[in-house]
């Protein structure tokens, strides 16, 4: 039975000798790249095409054509091949359509030796796409799949082929485009399905892979924008709680996917790899048929699992929201901008300061810039209503560890058997919507957390109460850690907790009452120091097991679960000796899996002066109320921040830590 793919679906193959179908509404040219574990080209001689239609284990047609049939031996490929793209490219220079949007949908089926039907995928939603990946079969574990693509590139196969690290891509494009000159098309075109000879040139290298975001690329770092300041080796990033990096600029001229037009310097705000901006909303008209489309689709973005998709695709909306934001605001200040300048042009010509003619000039620019403005707000309304029907069919499919607290997905909770790829720390969203974009950071935690329970001024310039906000800040970090159990398998996580004063008593209820803690809370200076070195203790052999290449031979008494150590109220309790271990867990602990969850006023410890600068930078500020203190990394908005709230009532919290204790009770 044939599996009737959607983009970013996949499905595993039972051949390894295949025949790849293609059907299009005109003729196009198709290609195949080979690609490494990345996705990079592995140099010119990994892309076939018409000028050079075989390849070991490839063969495809020699010309354009409105049908195709590409030959695949995935058993003849080279052994450094892990990634095999078919890609489809409307001729240039033929007088047909220049965009995949004004022809029928192409249609491609992947079959077996025997002609059997394995899987099939039609590219429905392209628009000013002149160049598309279809599909991509991969290598994963030793077993083959394909996967539906649907990547398209208002740039052509030039940006296509630059997508993926060839520098000779304008010469490899061109090189296709003559191959399939108007005068060789034809209506179909057949290759052989003869295996292609084993002598092929040695495979080159090619530079990092430029695909859609996939969970072993970094993304670029948000930061925090305020507190402190913010440094390149200070970034805060909700989607990837990594150590600082370089990733590859969003604003690259091949940035990933960019589905964009060579406008000759003109800024494209849109994101780098995603084409959510072609795509209506649920029941909505084709601008070029009126018939109804498909809205969008969870999961609707590349990645290994059904988890990690999601995990690109709200990654990718938090970049789309940020651009077309950032679009608007360009135009605004442009619009302000040019009345400026038009009034100046008035008031400048003495004919025009008075009479009806001034007043006239002064009227006119004054409608143009509403003009400008209102334009730039229906553009901003349409993509905030492509984005907002995206996020609610992504919403409803998270995953707990991914949900906010009222998702349904949290009353069928069971612990999982495997840990999350990352963990929803609350919402992120700009002035200009109410849409708010799930803020995921990646797990494990390779950067610790801090609560701020500091006076902080509300968004209308009130403070909160220092109580409240000192209460509040300790109930988000008991929230936090219930979730971070909830998330892991029996076992695999552990939470501590130091609370020198027992301020936080009554808030460690859940944890307490469960009994999911690790260890009674820490009280006094002499539990503060136990604890301590008792983690420290744990870094230190940890360290030295890996070092020494013994990871599996730790003493029976070092627990080899990640430890997430909650500290309230500090610096109370905290000697200058605690203070050096606390700072040392903070730098040391996240790569032998030992996290600092720090519940604190940072001028409560002002006596120390610059000594704890490096700790309180080293940490991601969180704050118990919302505040607009983090920066995306692409135009550098500043986003609000909203604490994950639990419904007014609800035990939902309660109710999951049960579970975990259950859970745990029958591996004792």
């Amino acid at each position: 039975m044939t599996a009737e793919l959607v983009r970013g679906q996949n499905h595993p193959l039972s051949e390894i000798r295949l025949a790849i179908r293609i059907s299009a509404g005109a003729p196009v040219l198709a290609g195949i790249t080979l690609g490494d574990e990345g996705g990079s080209v592995l140099g010119p001689q990994g892309v076939a095409h018409p000028g050079a239609p075989a390849l070991p284990g490839i063969e495809v047609s020699r010309q354009a054509a409105a049908g195709h049939r590409l030959a695949v031996d995935l058993g003849a490929l080279p052994e450094d091949v892990h990634r095999v793209d078919v890609f489809l490219a409307l001729p240039a220079g033929t007088g047909g359509p220049l965009r995949f949007g004004a022809v029928a949908a192409p249609h491609t089926t992947v079959e077996g030796p025997d002609g059997t039907e394995l899987a099939s995928y039609t590219l429905t939603g392209l628009d000013a796409e002149a160049a598309v990946v279809a599909l991509e079969l991969y290598r994963r574990q030793g077993t083959w799949k394909v996967r539906a693509m649907g990547q398209g590139y208002a740039g052509g196969l030039g940006a296509l082929l630059a997508d993926r690290g060839l520098r000779e891509s304008a010469d490899l494009a061109a090189a296709a485009h003559r191959a399939a000159a108007p005068s060789r098309v034809q209506a179909y075109q057949a290759p052989s399905t003869a295996p292609a000879p084993q002598d092929a040139p040695a495979h080159g290298t090619a530079g990092p892979t430029r695909s859609y975001t996939p969970v072993n690329e970094e993304p670029p770092a948000p930061y925090d924008a305020r507190h402190p300041e913010p440094t390149a080796a200070d970034a805060q990033n909700p989607y990837d709680n990594r150590s600082p990096y370089a990733p590859q600029s969003p604003y690259d001229a091949q940035a990933p996917g960019v589905d964009r037009q060579e406008s000759g310097g003109t800024i494209d705000y849109t994101h780098p790899g995603r084409r959510t901006h072609t795509t209506p909303p649920p029941s909505s008209p084709s601008p070029d048929t009126g018939e109804q489309q498909a809205g969008p689709v969870a999961g609707d973005a590349v990645g290994w699992s059904m988890e990690e998709r999601l995990y690109n695709q709200v990654w990718g909306m938090f970049e789309d929201l940020a651009r077309t934001t950032a679009a608007y605001r360009s135009a605004v200040d442009f619009a302000d901008s040019r009345l400026e300048k038009e009034l100046d042009q008035a008031l400048a010509d003495p004919r025009g300061r008075l009479g009806t003619a001034g007043d006239s000039a002064r009227e006119a620019a004054h409608a143009r810039r509403i003009q400008l403005i209102d334009q730039a707000r229906a553009n901003l309304d349409r993509d905030l209503a492509q984005l907002t029907a995206e996020s609610e069919v992504v919403e409803p499919a998270l995953p707990p560890a991914y949900a906010r607290w009222d998702s349904p997905a949290w009353h069928g909770y069971r612990v999982p058997t495997e840990p999350p790829l990352a963990l929803r720390l609350g919402d992120l969203h700009l002035p200009e919507s109410p849409l708010r974009i799930p803020m995921l950071v990646r797990l494990p935690l390779e950067r610790g957390l801090w609560i701020d329970s500091g006076a902080i001024a509300g968004l209308d310039g009130s403070f909160t109460d220092s109580a409240e906000l000192r209460q509040a800040a300790m109930t988000a970090a008991v929230v936090l850690a219930a979730r971070l159990l909830a998330a892991h398998p029996v076992g695999e996580f552990s939470v501590q907790v130091i609370d020198p004063a027992g301020a936080g008593a009554q808030t460690l209820v859940p944890l307490t009452r469960a009994g999911v803690l690790a260890a009674p809370p820490a009280a006094g200076a002499a539990g503060v120091t136990e604890t301590l070195e008792r983690l420290t203790r744990r870094v230190d052999l940890v360290q030295m097991a890996v070092r020494g290449g013994a990871a599996e031979s730790l003493p029976a008494d070092v627990d080899p679960a990640q430890h997430l150590l909650i500290v309230n109220d500090f610096p109370h309790g905290f000697d200058d000796r605690a203070v050096t271990r606390l700072r040392y867990l903070a730098d040391e602990g996240p790569a032998v899996g030992v996290h600092l969850l720090m519940v604190a006023d940072r001028e409560d410890a002002a006596a120390y002066g610059p000594l704890l600068d490096p700790l309180w930078r080293s940490l991601m500020r969180l704050t118990p109320v919302p505040d607009d203190h983090f920066a995306d990394p692409w135009v550098g908005h500043a986003w609000t921040y909203e604490p994950p709230a639990v419904p007014i009532g609800s035990r939902i919290v309660e109710k999951v830590l049960d579970e975990v204790a259950k859970e745990r009770s029958k591996h004792r």
